[in-house]
């Protein structure tokens, strides 16, 4: 006898559909969703969201950073999976206050009068006496005290039968409200998502999804396909207006580009202010508009301020930030080749982001070449560095303002490379003036960043300017430190870099140094100084060409103070290096002190004296500049002569259907909480029976939401208000 295979068990259909929605309504369903979401925001809040790109690949590096930009890391409230997750989250919660709801509302209608007598002794709060008044008697006062006191009651008369004997049942009810608790907290979070969603950027992502729209990248012209209608419901732009101009054209930034927003007016800036502190830190900037409406022929003055917005026909304008809009400069080219007359322009006039321009052949040389562009990236009036270090610095060696010009000290040449203000734990923040940001881009299209700033800025207690460079706008700038001269200007500084430059001035201040330093009566030991001279200017101009131990040419590239210890280490045995590098170092600033001299002597100033603390000061940090400017990548600093400034605001326009019903369900979110958190709902039921000689029998028990001790002391003042003080009543243990 074979058994008979059992057919297997497959769930209806109808079963697997009411999981999948228990599942869905679920509270863990939606504890879930929660969590994600929680990781998410936190997330958004520790990676900087809507930087460029560059930024990301600096900070997490080129594998990772393609990895987090794929998972959508860097626009999290705005990608795909949040918007999914938010809608999931929304779905769930209506699910689940559709199924829980009307139980709910049924619980609220009812007073549960129809509870037996017996299961009374199953709560944790009971008691039970007897009273000597009748039953109608006791009945009218437990009624009225009850009512008193704001309990919501109803009695139910019962007749002897076999479910038990007979007698009056009274049920009363207070902190309802704690009902309504769930309803709205629950509501509140399907208000709030909703609210996200439809400001957020869900609505842009299916217009352009369902239109086919094409997003443009920045710089790119934007056609037809890349154009939103008017009417959009929702959006958040980032409008650029310049002074003196009007535009309707804002901006959307997605993942992929740009989509241009049309307004339904115009936005003109008639003028921006900006207010500062006397630090120079912007206290307030403004804006001056008027909105020209083209549907109804008006024009109407506003001034948009950070935390004053205007609202206008729905769209909410905020004061976002401030650019350049524009401002012409006019740049001053500063040679560090040579001191040659030049056919190119005495000053170089270009807008701040305007077209580029080439900048004349013959101001490069073959150190970077032919064919550079100039682009104006930025021109600002206000920079506010924290200069406490630097005052440090300056007290601390204020003490050595008399050295000697021919004790530079080596170990110090990396103290003047790289930022321009250090970051000292004590602040102290103050504006060092107007500065321009320029590009110099090459035939290839790469490009250095130089930024250079307008006045001299006091850095270890002297007024240097600051010369800035970085390669990638992921770097920092590296600040070549120029000294000023007795006239605040870097002319004095300029005149002795070209000097250097320039092999005839070389051998003439080699020349000076050794009459100067040597005896008359020994010609033999001029002419040895005048060599040691004009070796040691060659090295430190980059010029010297050199024989390696081999034979073959080995030139000490780049000058400088490394091209001198690099020639010492190669020819100075290693016992008497420290001595030739102490001489050396003298024989290189007596000569840079004849150069200088003979600087002067050209430009028809007059002579000063190698012990004056204020010039030796400055040929000090000449030399340091002299020897840092060899890393310099080009020879030409196109100074800020003057310029014409001219300011652009960015305001950030908004329309926002969602925004009220947010504020709804943030109103709704505190109703319930607060109702959940601080309403109890109290359910008491007090059982009358005729004991049947003239008294009443009374049992009664009262059940809470929470137990806490104002439950406990409500129900004692229950029972001695009902029962008598002078009653035994049998409580719960």
């Amino acid at each position: 006898m074979t058994d008979a295979a059992l057919p297997s068990y497959e769930p209806p259909r109808h079963s697997r559909r009411r999981e999948f929605i228990e599942l869905l309504s679920s509270m863990r369903f939606a504890i879930a969703l929660l969590t994600v979401i929680c990781i998410a925001s936190a997330i958004g809040t520790v990676v900087k969201q809507g930087e460029p790109m560059v930024n990301y690949v600096d900070q997490f590096g080129p594998f990772w950073a393609d990895v987090f930009g794929a998972l959508g890391l860097y626009r999290i409230y705005s990608s795909s999976w949040f918007l999914v997750i938010l809608a999931f989250l929304v779905v769930s919660t209506s699910l689940c206050i559709v199924r829980h709801t009307p139980k709910i509302m049924a619980d609220w209608r009812t007073f549960k009068e129809n509870i037996r007598e017996r299961a009374l002794l199953a709560f944790h709060h009971k008691a039970s006496g007897q009273l000597a008044a009748p039953l109608a008697t006791v009945q009218q006062r437990v009624v009225q005290d009850l009512t008193q006191q704001g309990w919501a009651l109803r009695s139910q008369q019962r007749e002897a039968s076999s479910q038990g004997e007979a007698g009056i049942m009274i049920a009363a009810r207070k902190g309802v409200a704690n009902k309504i608790g769930y309803i709205a907290a629950h509501s509140a979070i399907v208000l709030i998502c909703l609210g996200g969603l439809f400001d957020g950027d869900l609505i842009v992502k299916v217009q352009a999804w369902t239109q086919d729209l094409q997003p443009f990248k920045g710089g790119a012209d934007p056609v037809d396909r890349s154009r939103l209608s008017e009417a959009n419901p929702a959006y958040r732009a980032q409008l650029f207006v310049p002074e003196g101009q009007r535009t309707n054209s804002a901006v959307i930034t997605l993942d992929k580009g740009m989509l241009l927003q049309p307004l339904p007016f115009e936005v003109e800036l008639r003028k921006f202010t900006v207010d500062y502190y006397d630090t120079g830190m912007p206290k307030r900037f403004a804006s001056d508009i008027v909105i020209h409406d083209p549907r109804s022929k008006t024009s109407k003055p506003f001034t948009v301020e950070v935390n004053h917005p205007v609202v206008y026909d729905g769209v909410t304008i905020f004061q976002s930030s401030f650019e350049d809009g524009g401002s012409i400069v006019r740049l001053r080219p500063l040679h560090l080749d040579s001191g040659a007359e030049r056919a190119g322009p005495k000053l170089v006039e270009a807008t701040v982001n305007g077209p580029a321009g080439a900048l004349p052949t013959d101001w490069l040389g073959t150190q970077a070449g032919s064919g550079l562009q100039l682009e104006v990236t930025g021109l600002r009036l206000i920079n506010v560095e924290n200069m406490a270090a630097a005052q440090s610095d300056a007290d601390a060696s204020s003490g050595d303002a008399g050295a000697d010009v021919r004790g530079v000290n080596l170990s110090n040449i990396s103290k003047h490379l790289g930022s321009g203000a250090k970051a000292p734990e004590n602040k102290k923040l103050v504006n060092i003036g107007p500065s321009v940001t320029y590009k110099l881009r090459d035939a290839a299209g790469q490009a250095r960043e130089y930024q250079n700033f307008m006045v001299p800025v006091q850095i270890d207690g002297a007024p240097v300017f600051l010369l800035g460079v970085r390669d990638t706008p992921a770097e920092g700038f590296r600040y070549l430190r120029v000294p000023a001269d007795e006239q605040m200007g870097i002319q004095g500084w300029v005149r002795l870099k070209q000097a250097l430059n320039d092999k005839a001035m070389r051998q003439e201040a080699a020349r000076r140094f050794g009459n100067g330093s040597a005896p008359a009566d020994r010609p033999e030991l001029r002419d040895q100084l005048t060599v040691s001279a004009q070796r040691a200017l060659d090295l430190f101009s980059g010029a010297l060409e050199m024989k390696s131990t081999d034979g073959s040419p080995s030139k000490v590239k780049g000058g400088g103070l490394m091209a001198l210890s690099a020639f010492i280490e190669q020819v100075v045995p290693a016992d008497q290096r420290e001595h030739t590098s102490a001489t050396l170092i003298r024989i290189l600033n007596g000569s840079l002190f004849e150069l200088y001299e003979m600087t002067r002597a050209q430009a028809g100033l007059p002579e000063v004296k190698g012990n004056q603390p204020e010039v030796q000061a400055f040929m000090t940090r000449s030399v340091l500049a002299l020897s840092d400017s060899m890393l310099y990548p080009v020879p030409v600093v196109l100074a800020l002569d003057s310029f014409d400034q001219k300011q652009a605001s960015v305001f950030q326009v908004t329309r926002t259907p969602g925004r009220n019903v947010v504020y709804l369900g943030c109103i709704l979110l505190i109703i319930g909480v607060f109702a959940m958190l601080y309403i109890r709902e109290r359910r008491l039921w007090i059982w009358l029976q005729d004991d049947g000689q003239g008294g009443t029998r009374v049992r009664m028990a009262l059940s809470a939401t929470r137990q806490t001790l104002d439950t406990d002391h409500e129900f004692d003042k229950l029972r001695q208000a009902t029962l008598g003080a002078t009653d035994a009543p049998q409580a719960a243990a």
